[in-house]
C-alpha cells in the first residue's frame, strides 16, 4: 500500500492511493496514520479494504507528512561509504545516531524555511524506515518485520550549527520544516529490496546527488537491531537512514542555500518530493 496524510497543515487526513493513483480518504476508517495504525495487525486491515469504496480525494490536495510527529525522529549519519569519503570522514565501526527533532516534520512539497542567520543550511536525499510493531533488543533476523514501510526524507541540515557550534549533531538536524517526510508511505511487501534503491535530488534542476541503497554501510536491518538496544522503537518512529554523496559540503568550494533555491528528490518506488527554500522572515 501507498500510505498519505492529505490537508490543510494541522488538519490532514489519512489516505491510502488507488491503483490509478487516486487518493481515498480513510479517515472514515482510522483517526491517522501513526501509532498503533501501523502495527502488522492494523495494516493487515487497511489491506482487506475495497479502495473504490472510499471517497475519492482532489489530486490538487496538500500531502503533509506521510505520518504525523512521531516519539522518536532517529538518523544515522555517515552511513553510506561514498558520502563519508567525499566529506573525508572515517567509515564508523559502528551506526552513528542522532535526533532530529520530531516537531521539524513537515509535508514533501511545503516550504523550508532556512534559519534566522544561517549560512549553510544543506540538502540531503535519505531513506527513512517507519517503525510498525517496533520493541526492544531486536533480533537482525526479525528487524524488517518490525517495519511497517518506507518513505522518502530530506534530511535537511545546517552545517555550521551541526559542526561548528558545540554539542552534538542534533543542533543543525532538527530547525522547523528540516524533516520533509512523503510524499507516501510505502508499505514494505510494495519495495523488493530495500537495499537496492536508486535515489536523487536536484538543486534548482541540476542533478546533485545520484546514488543508491546498496552503498549503505550499514543496512536497514542492522539499523533496526542496533537502535533498538539503545531504546524502545514504537509503532510510528521514524529512522533516517544517511545520504548517499553530492551534498553541499563535500562540494569544492562547498554550496548553500540561501533562499529561492528549488530542491526536488526522489527515491525509486517511494515517490518525489519538491520544495522551495525560503529565508526566515524578518
Amino acid at each position: 500500500m501507498k500510505l498519505v496524510r492529505f490537508g490543510a497543515m494541522g488538519k490532514e487526513k489519512p489516505g491510502l492511493v488507488d491503483a490509478d493513483g487516486v487518493i481515498r480518504d480513510l479517515s472514515g476508517v482510522i483517526g491517522d496514520l501513526g501509532g498503533t495504525s501501523l502495527t502488522t495487525k492494523a495494516l493487515a486491515r487497511l489491506r482487506k479494504l475495497n479502495p473504490a469504496k472510499l471517497p475519492k480525494v482532489s489530486s490538487r490536495v496538500r500531502l503533509g507528512s506521510c505520518v504525523p510527529q512521531p516519539g522518536n525522529f532517529i538518523a544515522i549519519g555517515l552511513n553510506y561509504a561514498d558520502h563519508a569519503a567525499e566529506t573525508g570522514a572515517a567509515i564508523p565501526a559502528e551506526p552513528i545516531i542522532f535526533n532530529k527533532a520530531p516537531s521539524c516534520i513537515s509535508g514533501p512539497n511545503d516550504n523550508v524555511v532556512i534559519p534566522r542567520g544561517s549560512t549553510k543550511t544543506d540538502w540531503e536525499v535519505e531513506l527513512a524506515i517507519v517503525i510498525g510493531d517496533g520493541g526492544s533488543y531486536i533480533d537482525e533476523k526479525d528487524a524488517l518485520a518490525a517495519v511497517a514501510g518506507y518513505c522518502v526524507c530530506n534530511d535537511v541540515s545546517e552545517r555550521e550549527y551541526q559542526m561548528e557550534r558545540g554539542g552534538t549533531w542534533t543542533k543543525g538536524k532538527g530547525c522547523p520544516t528540516f524533516g520533509p517526510l512523503g510524499p507516501w508511505l510505502v508499505t514494505t511487501d510494495e519495495v523488493q529490496d530495500v537495499q537496492n534503491l536508486g535515489m536523487w535530488l536536484d538543486v534548482d534542476g541540476k542533478r546533485v546527488q545520484n546514488g543508491s541503497t546498496k552503498t549503505m554501510i550499514f543496512d536497514v536491518k542492522t539499523i533496526v537491531s542496533y537502535t533498538s538496544r539503545f531504546m524502545r522503537l514504537m509503532p510510528g518512529d521514524v529512522i533516517t537512514t544517511g545520504t548517499p554523496p553530492g551534498v553541499g559540503i563535500g562540494m569544492k568550494p562547498p554550496r548553500y542555500l540561501h533562499g529561492g533555491e528549488i530542491v526536488r528528490l526522489g527515491i525509486e518506488g517511494l515517490g518525489v518530493q519538491q520544495q522551495k527554500f525560503v529565508a526566515y522572515p524578518g
